[in-house]
């Protein structure tokens, strides 16, 4: 095992990384932007490293402060956590040729698979089911309007380079695409650096099903089973379950030995989830394949047992997975809710502030993932996420009723700062909800603003 692991990352990610090192007697490295300085993970780290100001760019998207930080620190490793440079080759390359090992898939496998063009033709041909659409890139609006013709709309734009629901758009009527088209391609080239878009046919009223699978360097490999990821707005996902309720058994299998299949065609290696549209038939279709963590991660780990951060670095370590797929033996149901500062009744607007109360919740069977408190400014530079309150019960209703009581216990304010808390109530007392009927459009029935709101910041792409 590692001695030292520096942490490339912020928040409560950072955070929950530091806390399975520790527990593994590993040293740890944070590092931080002059407005992290404070953060929890700076003080609970062995050694904390200012590598830039604010914005990400200047900070944790810095290769070259966060290179020479591992190598001043002496780690190991880098852990990436989610967002930032957990998907990016070209760092884990970097960080391959200076003698220090990328927690996470190898260099050539994020490659393929970062191409949400090309990883939907490479999963297609181990015989994952795939949305009609494109075989590539698209060239341009013209032969995406050709391409939705034949399929039928709706259809949905997508950027290759994509993640974290951004840089897609939904497209019902035909003369809609050739804007919709130009505006997709230059949302994506602002985020992700890369115009380039495909197109497949968009399922109505689908759910949103996903795999967790663990891979070692040995040939070994499990899935934790699924998470349902249906309560979303816009493709950002609000609150999380395992397992996926009504989902039949013998549908479950068969996407659970998918994404086996599909991580064994390209070689997968580390922790990672491929991602499915199921519809309201039960038919599944592959969306995409996530090469690292999640932020809802926590649901998997209450249900099976298993501490993902741990096996990651294990894996990385070189050790063979300590256990084989019969021994994963889900029980229960957890639910993850995850509270971000932003304003529901301003078409969820973050809202930065500093918080002047912060009482997260307790009691039996309830983890809260954070790295906010009392006296911590929510600033405008990164992603809003403030928490994420994960429960388990026996079963379904007690994991709902269990989330309720959390949520309402949980006490945040500060000047200017809005939560998610109350909608969160709203959403788990939704009797679509409660029946675990929902779809991926429940949280926009919900809501009146139709809006769309422009984060104030690029931020941490959140899955």
């Amino acid at each position: 095992m590692f001695s030292t692991v520096l942490i490339a990352n912020r928040g409560e990610i950072a955070l929950r990384v530091a806390r399975s090192c520790r527990e593994l007697g590993i040293r740890t490295v944070a590092v931080y932007s002059t407005a992290d300085r404070d953060s929890a993970v700076v003080r609970f780290a062995d050694e904390a490293v200012h590598i830039g100001p604010p914005p990400a760019r200047s900070s944790y998207l810095n290769m070259p402060a966060i290179i020479e930080a591992a190598r001043r620190t002496g780690a190991q490793a880098i852990h990436p956590g989610y967002g930032f440079l957990s998907e990016d080759p070209d760092f884990a390359e970097i960080c391959e040729a200076h003698g220090i090992t990328f927690i996470g898939p190898p260099p050539h496998v994020m490659q393929r698979l970062g191409d949400k063009s090309e990883a939907r033709a490479v999963m297609a041909a181990a015989g994952l089911p795939v949305l009609p659409g494109s075989e590539g890139a698209l060239a341009s609006p013209v032969e995406a309007a050709e391409i939705a013709a034949r399929i039928g709309y709706p259809v949905i734009l997508k950027a290759v380079a994509g993640g974290g629901g951004r840089g897609m758009s939904v497209v019902r009527d035909p003369d809609e695409l050739a804007w919709a088209y130009q505006d997709t391609r230059a949302r994506a080239r602002a985020v992700f650096g890369d115009e380039r878009l495909y197109l497949e046919r968009y399922i109505d009223d689908a759910r949103h099903v996903e795999v967790q699978v663990l891979c070692d360097r040995h040939g070994g490999a499990v899935h934790l089973g699924e998470r349902d990821c249906s309560a979303q707005r816009r493709h950002q996902k609000l609150v999380e379950e395992s397992p996926a309720p009504h989902l039949p058994t013998e549908v479950r299998d068969a996407m659970c030995a998918a994404a086996l299949r599909g991580a064994s065609a390209v070689g997968y290696v580390g922790a990672g989830t491929f991602e499915f549209v199921v519809t309201p038939e039960h038919r599944f279709h592959l969306l995409e394949i996530n090469c690292r963590i999640q932020v809802e991660h926590p649901v998997t780990e209450m249900v099976t047992g298993v501490d993902i951060v741990r096996e990651q670095l294990a894996i990385a370590a070189g050790a063979p997975l300590a256990f084989g797929q019969d021994d994963v033996v889900p029980r229960g149901v957890a639910i993850e809710c995850r509270i971000n500062a932003e304003d529901p009744e301003r078409g969820f607007a973050p809202t930065p502030g500093r918080l002047t109360e912060f009482v997260p919740p307790g009691g039996p069977w309830v983890r809260i993932d954070t790295h906010a408190h009392e006296g911590w400014t929510v600033g405008p530079d990164y992603d809003s996420l403030l928490a994420k309150a994960i429960v388990w019960a026996p079963d379904r209703d007690q994991a709902i009723a269990r989330a309720e009581r959390a949520l309402s216990e949980f006490r945040v304010a500060g000047g200017g700062v809005h939560t998610t808390l109350g909608f969160l109530r709203r959403l788990l007392a939704d009797p679509v909800f409660r029946a675990g009927k929902h779809s991926t459009g429940l949280v926009d029935t919900m809501t009146s603003d139709s809006a769309e709101v422009a984060p104030l910041a690029l931020p941490e792409p959140v899955s």
